[in-house]
């Protein structure tokens, strides 16, 4: 089987070792940034199938990036689980570019991956959704 490609984004250097460690023993292939300043070139380089971002990251907002890459034609339907420490998540899935997903810090192992699992799961049934006749 082949292993799915993930993306993570995080400023905290110890959250980005450990969610990769994570991952890579659960058998999915992990890039990592510390920063959100080459996340498209990272995109186009290592095609991720999901995205998990950190909302602080440092100057940048990690909402303004899922928003520029729920905008933008070739990234839009990448699903993106969205972190943060911070209590109120609501207004970050209630805005109009919401992540696919958010998983508040800190985070149990499990529900991380479970959330990951879901969210793979709908990319892979959403193409036959699209096709489907009413």
């Amino acid at each position: 089987m082949e292993q799915k490609r993930i993306l993570v984004i995080d400023d905290d250097e110890d959250v980005l070792e450990t969610i990769e460690l994570v991952l890579e023993i659960g058998n999915y292939e992990v890039s990592t940034l510390l920063s959100a300043e080459q996340i498209f070139e990272r995109i186009e380089e290592f095609g991720p199938e999901l995205i998990i971002l950190d909302v602080v990251l440092g100057k940048m907002d990690g909402r303004v990036i899922c928003e520029q890459l729920k905008m933008d034609e070739d990234t839009k339907d990448i699903p993106i689980l969205m972190m943060s420490g911070l209590r109120d998540y609501q207004y970050v899935m209630n805005e109009e570019h919401a992540p696919n997903d958010f998983l508040p810090k800190p985070f149990d192992i499990n529900v991380l991956l479970k959330k990951i699992k879901t969210l793979l799961k709908q990319v892979n049934e959403e193409p036959e959704e699209k096709f489907r006749l009413n």
